[in-house]
């Protein structure tokens, strides 16, 4: 099979989408199917031998390092040459529209991945946007022939909006890499000094991610707070929180060791289709609290592993805490039963759902209609 990819982030940049898009280049790859991927610049032009088109793009306002694809010539003449079976649209907005006009001129079925909640990013940055955002995101997945989302809040959103051919499609974890053999007791004692319990957030710095709601927690006796990742708001939430470990990027290695040597994991944004980075975090043995909102409410049952806080009242994330400090067995089972629901959910399945389920289904459709 070949599959075009277009994407409105890839490599270098590091977030969701992006490394949605890697694993699943790589899965593709791994099981024959030829690839192109099409995304915003700059960049490398291949990863591990896969060709990437780089297009024209600017940098979002406000988040300058964050490339937005704009309307580009070369995305129609990519598919042109590579002649795809099949254009998977991850995460379309800007880039995917272009994407989606280049793959119905050449007759060809879409599968888009809705995997970014746009209005509610936009509401983090005080744009008022909603209806037009929503009209936009509603209209363009009208219009593809498969719309793949990651959580059942996702999916309402969608339904909400008109789309119609709405399917769960969920995300993959490096198991080998999370994992809770990864713990490192030397790197708990330099952040804590062997007296507190690491209490983290992994993830992007930015305002979307609502960062700062760890203030409600930092003040609570035997907190050591851990802040792993980077972003525009990290001088901002050092002023905020400067009793913090901040770690900067991790990547790899290190950052398994970083997820499995916190004692709590909090994840703080209520605005995300699916978190990732909860499911990492059980993946590694950790405790998770997380917003009672969006995608964690598919991954989180409440008590059995993780607590849900609610988003509107932070004093419901510091109980969430403040009752985990104390409760080492309470931490233990959270844990052991999170990651027995995780357990199964590799990469490779989870890709191979998308080509041998998702992708066949248009596929199929398209031959029937022909």
């Amino acid at each position: 099979m070949r599959v075009a990819i277009v994407t409105e982030s890839f490599l270098p940049q590091v977030n969701g989408v992006s490394n949605t898009v890697r694993h699943v280049v790589d899965e593709l790859v791994d099981s024959h199917h030829e690839v192109l991927v099409i995304a915003p610049g700059p960049g490398p032009a291949h990863h591990e031998g896969v060709p990437v088109v780089r297009v024209r793009s600017v940098g979002m306002p406000g988040y300058r390092s964050f490339p937005i694809g704009l309307p580009d010539a070369a995305v129609r003449h990519s598919l042109d040459r590579f002649g795809p079976d099949l254009v998977h649209l991850a995460s379309p907005i800007a880039l995917g529209v272009v994407g989606l006009r280049a793959a119905r001129r050449l007759g060809v079925p879409t599968v888009a991945v809705y995997q970014t909640d746009i209005a509610g990013f936009a509401r983090q940055y005080g744009l008022r946007a909603d209806l037009v955002v929503d009209g936009w995101v509603g209209r363009l997945h009208r219009r593809v022939d498969r719309t793949l989302v990651p959580s059942t809040a996702s999916q309402d959103q969608l339904a909400a909006l008109g789309v119609r051919d709405l399917h769960l499609w969920r995300r993959g974890i490096a198991l080998d890499l999370f994992d809770p053999s990864r713990r490192s007791p030397a790197l708990h004692r330099q952040w804590t000094d062997g007296r507190r319990l690491a209490v983290g957030y992994v993830g992007r710095l930015a305002h979307e991610k609502q960062v700062h709601r760890l203030a409600a927690v930092a003040d609570l006796p035997g907190v050591q707070l851990v802040v792993i990742g980077d972003g525009p708001a990290r001088e901002e939430l050092q002023r905020l929180l400067p009793g913090a470990v901040f770690t900067g990027m991790l990547r790899g290695t290190d950052l398994a060791a970083a997820y499995a040597s916190l004692d709590v994991f909090v994840h703080t944004g209520d605005s995300e289709t699916f978190c990732q980075t909860v499911q990492e975090a059980q993946a590694s043995g950790v405790p998770v609290v997380a917003p009672a909102a969006g995608g964690p409410l598919d991954l989180v049952d409440p008590g059995r592993t993780g607590l849900l806080f609610d988003p509107a009242d932070l004093g419901s994330l510091r109980g969430c805490v403040a009752k985990l400090l104390g409760a080492p067995g309470l931490r233990h089972d959270l844990a052991v039963r999170a990651r027995v629901t995780v357990a199964d959910r590799t990469w490779a399945s989870v890709v191979g759902e998308l080509a041998d389920v998702h992708y066949r289904a248009v596929l199929d459709r398209a031959a029937a209609a022909a």
